[in-house]
């Protein structure tokens, strides 16, 4: 239930920064990768097995396939990969505070934005000239740290409502992995 919740609060975070980046002038192609801090949060806060984060990554994955156009499977690959990225970080950091959250949002948005460049080369898919991909990625690295902290927040108070101790919660809203 609570990857579920997750999974839709996201996707409705992806249609509203969709809808809503777009008037921002100054911005162009910068849009934050909503889903890769999902995945990388679901892989964060894998409980004992990483399969229902891959699952959530991977239909919330296929959802933004849909609504951006990209070739299915796509995006749906990338999140499930990146959600395995961030499950091995897990052990090794602690995700807290403003400059770690913008920190780790930008490490994310970066391997999800070359694993999608790495995964259109493996299966061929069309793509840009290298410098127009790497530009896109490293402005879409700094809109999703920008924007990092407060989807993590967010998920930290669904994982408050889904503690069962007061212990469980007040260590969700610190960001303490469970």
């Amino acid at each position: 239930m609570r990857t579920a919740t997750i999974v839709l609060t996201a996707y409705l975070l992806c249609v509203v920064v969709a809808s809503t980046w777009r008037l921002l002038p100054w911005i162009g192609d910068a849009i934050p990768d909503v889903g890769a801090l999902t995945a990388a949060y679901l892989g964060l806060t894998a409980r004992r097995q990483v399969s229902p984060a891959i699952g959530g990554a991977i239909v919330l994955g296929y959802l933004i396939d849909l609504i951006s156009g990209a070739p299915p499977g796509l995006i749906a690959l990338v999140l499930a990969l990146t959600t395995l990225v961030a499950r091995a970080v897990q052990q090794r950091i602690l995700v807290r505070g403003a400059a770690i959250s913008i920190a780790f949002s930008a490490f994310v948005a970066l391997v999800s934005g070359i694993l999608a460049l790495v995964v259109r080369g493996v299966y061929r898919m069309p793509s840009a000239a290298f410098s127009i991909e790497l530009r896109h990625v490293v402005w879409v690295t700094l809109a999703t740290a920008v924007l990092g902290p407060v989807v993590w927040k967010i998920f930290r108070r669904i994982d408050a409502a889904f503690a069962r101790t007061h212990r469980e919660r007040e260590a969700a809203l610190e960001g303490l992995a469970p």
